[in-house]
């Protein structure tokens, strides 16, 4: 089992891990890896056949193929980088190892100077959260009903149920009944909506497909072929109200119940975990907890537009490019990033501050939706940056930037907050 050395080995071939090889490639790292363990690269969006991806990156609409075609095209006659598909990582380990199985290959280990986690993240089932019933077929979540209908070529059901209102089953929502589909319902746990407003727009309100917020599942109905699922209001605590419970009859019920980072490899590491977004703490290089250990994308927090996550993925390719070639500085101070008030999640969750400052990208989500809402960024009590938003919502992530001016000798514990204007 010969091994390999590597500048860079990257942990997944989807968007992010494809942005972060050119990215790397582009400052100098001169032996790139990417191991990916479907039959092609470019990930999830290789399903996602609608339009929709790409206006920030590449300034253009593009599809899920079209955008993972074009990262893929961005690496895919480079020397530097090499690609390995049908490629499943077993371990990563503390000293930059990797330890993968490829049915040509067999078993392989390579070293790595440095390593970047971009594993995605993948649905949560049925499993996951408890609904009562038996168990028969025609319950899918979202995404595996995609692959089904756009990959595959087969229609998992014709009266559709789905729960949850995450973008991907808004999408479905639409899909369904572009395919002749009847989609029922949408129900959603929360007061309000979980997806981008534009899919809110396009794929329900544009097919007249009925929302019904505050509401949730508490039976589905059907021992052989699902037939039916039980719905009921939902009150403060997101417990359901007796009394108001009503059937809706479907033979499919598609489950957008939230993403989850796909971080077993990280804790098998032993990687300092954040309990809110489930993915690795990391700083505003996108290193992690152990030293030479990077991670961007879907495997640090969920993002709601692909294009964030190659923009997060470019981040860790460029510094895990110049920590291989032993160029980082060291920081003069570990600044810890706090979000407060209505601010859920921010990442990175510390700065590695240096004397001459850095521009620092910050991507946070908010608790509830808000209109007219202050974003503050303090370093102690000096305010480093203040912006007023006219919507944020929880399912739309907030992309900021303190400036290296700003940020520069600024060592005290950072706040992100967000609170809403009064009127």
């Amino acid at each position: 089992m010969a091994e390999q050395l590597y500048d860079i080995i990257i942990v997944g071939g989807g968007p992010a891990g494809l942005s972060a090889a050119y990215s790397a490639w582009q400052n100098g790292a001169k032996k790139i890896l990417v191991l990916e363990r479907d039959r092609e690269a470019g990930g999830i969006l290789q399903q996602c056949i609608h339009n929709g991806f790409g206006l920030h990156h590449f300034k253009e609409e593009l599809t899920g193929p079209g955008y993972a075609q074009r990262c893929y095209d961005l690496v895919k006659d480079k020397p530097e980088v090499e690609i390995l598909v049908d490629t499943m990582v077993l371990s990563v380990n503390p000293d930059k190892s990797v330890t993968a199985v490829n049915p040509k290959k067999g078993l392989i280990k390579v070293q790595g100077k440095t390593i970047i986690l971009t594993m995605g993240c993948r649905e949560r089932t049925r499993g996951a959260i408890r609904i009562p019933g038996y168990r028969p077929a025609g319950i899918f979540t979202a995404g595996a009903a995609q692959r089904m209908v756009n990959m595959e070529g087969y229609l998992p059901g014709k009266k559709i149920v789905i729960l949850g209102s995450g973008d991907i089953g808004l999408i479905m929502a639409r899909r369904m009944s572009l395919e002749g589909c009847k989609v029922q319902a949408v129900l959603e746990i929360c007061p309000f909506s979980n997806g981008l407003t534009r899919n809110m727009v396009q794929c329900l309100y544009d097919y007249n497909i009925p929302l019904y917020l505050s509401h949730t599942i508490t039976a589905i109905h059907g021992k052989d072929r699902v037939n039916g699922i039980t719905a009921a209001k939902v009150d403060d605590h997101m417990k359901p109200i007796p009394g108001t419970e009503f059937e809706i009859d479907c033979d499919t019920l598609l489950l957008s119940v939230g993403l989850i980072p796909e971080n077993e490899l990280s804790r098998g590491l032993g990687l300092e975990m954040h309990p809110l977004t489930n993915g690795p703490i990391v700083d505003q290089h996108r290193e992690t907890s152990i030293p030479g250990i990077f991670a961007a994308g879907n495997v640090v927090h969920v993002h709601d537009l692909v294009d964030f996550v190659s923009e997060e993925a470019e981040i860790a390719g460029k510094f895990a490019a110049i920590k291989a070639m032993g160029q980082l500085s060291d920081s003069v101070a570990d600044v810890k990033i706090d979000a407060i008030d209505q601010v859920r999640t921010c990442v990175p969750q510390h700065a590695r501050a240096t004397a001459e400052g850095e521009t620092i990208r910050l991507f946070m989500r908010v608790r509830t939706p808000m209109k007219k809402a202050r974003l503050t960024v303090k370093s102690g009590k000096e305010v480093l940056l203040t912006k007023v938003l006219p919507v944020a919502k929880p399912s739309e992530m907030i992309a900021v930037n303190i400036s290296a001016d700003k940020a520069k000798g600024h060592y005290d514990e950072w706040t992100v907050s967000v609170k809403e204007e009064e009127a």
